[in-house]
């Protein structure tokens, strides 16, 4: 009797007891694509393959490819022209970021070219990242316009390194011109990253093939907490201790 009261009075007060628990860390990288949309990318014959389109669409057509391998990461686009923007902030959702990136249209952020505010735009983006790996692919036809790019080029390479942005610079362009090498090869160089070249579609499909090899790094993920209640297991008890003794008293009374 006494040990079912005792059960009964123990499951009302709901013993509980805390159970953290952290969902797998997802392996990636959390990426910022900065894509020159100034007018020089309307340029066409970089695809040999299609000679009618312009270098903005081929490179619309390899980097939405590229998303689409990049199942890990969390992805943000920068667009840039004679100023840039946000187009995406990060995302893991690479439907709805190649459907943005197939609506960019060559001019939308004006026909110049302010390359380093783009960079620091993409660093930005990554600002708030708690990847061990951020990493900014700065792609581009052309050189700097000064008098649209309000930040220098150092500012935007000290703000990628004090973040942690690797850097992959990709200037694109058949003529020994068309970008400025040496600039691209200094944010490379400054933020560990690598500088690269493409004359043509099927070099620009290889850059972002060996750029699609870097090592994978762990984005931390929240931990969770969740009750576990005991109650049942003393309620249980009771009810079995006090069926037992009302079948015991009642078998006494009637023998």
């Amino acid at each position: 009797k006494w040990l079912g009261i005792v059960m009964l009075i123990l499951a009302l007060m709901s013993p509980v007891k805390d159970e953290p628990y952290e969902l797998a860390p997802k392996k990636g990288h959390e990426i910022a694509l900065i894509l020159d949309a100034s007018q020089s990318m309307s340029e066409r014959g970089f695809d040999m393959n299609d000679p009618s389109a312009s270098r903005f669409d081929v490179v619309k057509k390899i980097v939405r490819d590229f998303i689409k391998t990049r199942k890990n990461d969390n992805i943000g686009l920068v667009v840039f022209g004679a100023y840039s923007f946000i187009a995406s902030p990060l995302t893991y959702d690479k439907h709805i970021l190649s459907r943005i990136v197939s609506q960019l249209q060559v001019g939308m952020a004006g026909k110049y070219t302010a390359l380093y505010e783009a960079l620091a735009q993409g660093v930005n983006l990554l600002k708030m990242s708690k990847a061990k790996s951020k990493v900014a692919i700065l792609l581009t036809d052309g050189y700097s316009t000064p008098q649209v790019d309000k930040i220098p080029l150092d500012v935007a390479i000290d703000l990628a390194k004090k973040e942690g942005v690797k850097v992959y610079p990709i200037g694109i362009g058949s003529g020994v011109q068309d970008y400025n090498r040496a600039v691209l090869m200094k944010i490379a160089k400054e933020t560990g990253g690598v500088a690269f070249g493409a004359s043509n579609a099927q070099e620009l499909q290889a850059v972002y093939k060996q750029i699609n090899k870097l090592e994978k790094s762990e984005i931390k993920n929240e931990t969770f907490t969740y009750l576990k209640y005991y109650y049942f297991y003393p309620l249980f008890i009771g009810l079995i201790s006090l069926m037992l003794y009302i079948y015991l008293r009642n078998k006494r009374g009637s023998a």
